[in-house]
């Protein structure tokens, strides 16, 4: 039940702030809301904080301009960093962002994650390592005390 129709029962303020999970302060700004304007007033007035800079198709051309990697965007390697969408979002569409609050449009807006690469030795000696792991690691894991270390 709404806190409209609750007041116009005429339900006791801590009654409906139990009822409705909110602090007993709320429902009486509620209230005056109420009897000052009535229904319309108690409106949401929708959600807080700043409008999205990037329109809907703005994002759509961010989103295709980064599928096609960093290289194809003119940069040396091929990984994205957050002041490198920075610059192909003001490049693409004109609209300026701080590389630390690129993060909210691509994890907000896009509901991108955060992707690192495997960090990986380039003398790895991927044989050695098999024949550790088959031969070594079982002795290890049988040895002596190996269950209470």
């Amino acid at each position: 039940m709404r806190a409209a129709e609750l007041f116009r029962r005429g339900v006791i303020p801590a009654e409906i702030a139990r009822r409705l999970g909110v602090s007993h302060q709320i429902v009486s700004e509620w209230r005056k809301a109420w009897r000052q304007g009535g229904r319309g007033a108690l409106r949401s007035a929708g959600p807080a904080g700043r409008k999205a800079k990037l329109s809907a198709s703005q994002l759509a051309q961010v989103v295709k301009a980064l599928a096609k990697g960093a290289e194809a965007n003119g940069y040396a390697t091929d990984l994205w960093t957050l002041a490198r969408v920075a610059e192909v979002i003001r490049r693409v569409t004109g609209v300026t962002y701080h590389p630390g609050h690129v993060w909210y449009v691509l994890r907000d807006q896009l509901d991108w994650t955060r992707q690192r690469p495997a960090r990986r030795a380039l003398e790895r000696n991927e044989a050695a390592i098999e024949q550790w792991v088959k031969q070594r690691w079982p002795q290890l894991k049988k040895g002596r005390g190996a269950r209470t270390r």
